[in-house]
């Protein structure tokens, strides 16, 4: 895109190990004067190598969680009005116009926006399931709020009015049912360490009720049995995810967790 047609806007993307996504999403964002991409310094792959490729501003540093990761990226923007992306995401051409056009005059009393996330698995577009329209805030005004400090799920905190546009950011969500699980793993720890910091607790039938409401929503109030077989798996992967997210919590507060490195004392453990 010409210079002259590229709004005063920057990208912030952070990226770990997505060499085979990441180029979809950096041929998405010509439309920006300013795109800096954060690579996570532990990266295994070309990431970092085909980022500085096509000339944005790379900067590689450790993973410091997700929240703290993306407010690096936007805190290194040129511009204060940034769109915030993971690797796995894109910007159609109808959102990147529409966001030139709001930007060209923005409204005084908004300091952030949000958009509808189209997530793509196996090639197409999943709308059950929960998992559509699947709003997140991405446009912002970084001198008017900042990302909070949870460990997963980190929101952008707005000091100002949000609006709700119409606008679409393609999200190509999982490579595979193996990404599904290893989400749920992940998140699911983070989610009861969250819990735990903010002194939330549970009983240990609360994993059993809320992983199988969350199942029941998922593949029947939110229609996952129409998506055959992926629906399925979605939907047992949404469920398993809210129970490991509360029986590890429960586990955390009855047994705790061992520092990495600490040693245990076996004969303290021995039986008589």
């Amino acid at each position: 895109m010409p210079d002259s047609q590229k709004s005063r806007l920057s990208v912030a993307v952070i990226a770990k190990d997505e060499a085979d996504r990441i180029p979809t999403c950096l041929d998405s964002l010509d439309f920006a004067d300013d795109v800096v991409v954060v690579v996570d310094a532990a990266s295994q792959d070309d990431t970092l190598a085909i980022a500085q490729s096509y000339g944005y501003r790379v900067l590689s540093r450790p993973w410091m969680g997700y929240a703290k990761q993306k407010q690096f990226a936007v805190d290194n923007c040129a511009n204060d009005w940034v769109m915030i992306l993971d690797a796995d995401e894109c910007i159609p051409g109808q959102t990147a116009k529409a966001m030139i056009e709001l930007l060209a005059d923005p409204p005084v009393d908004i300091a952030a926006y949000g958009f509808m996330r189209r997530n793509i698995f196996h090639g197409r577009w999943f709308k059950r399931c929960g998992w559509w329209p699947d709003r997140v805030v991405r446009l912002v005004d970084r001198s008017r709020g900042k990302f909070s400090e949870n460990l997963v799920h980190e929101q952008w905190v707005s000091n100002g009015a949000v609006r709700q546009l119409d606008a679409v950011v393609e999200h190509y969500s999982f490579r595979n049912y193996a990404g599904l699980i290893e989400k749920m793993q992940n998140y699911s720890t983070l989610a009861a360490q969250q819990m735990k910091n903010d002194g939330r607790r549970t009983r240990w039938w609360t994993s059993i009720s809320h992983g199988l409401w969350t199942f029941l929503r998922s593949y029947f109030l939110e229609l996952g049995i129409l998506e055959g077989f992926d629906g399925f798996m979605i939907s047992t992967t949404n469920a398993g995810g809210s129970y490991l997210k509360y029986a590890k919590l429960w586990e955390l507060w009855r047994h705790g967790k061992a520092r990495q490195g600490e040693k245990v004392d076996c004969k303290a453990t021995d039986a008589p």
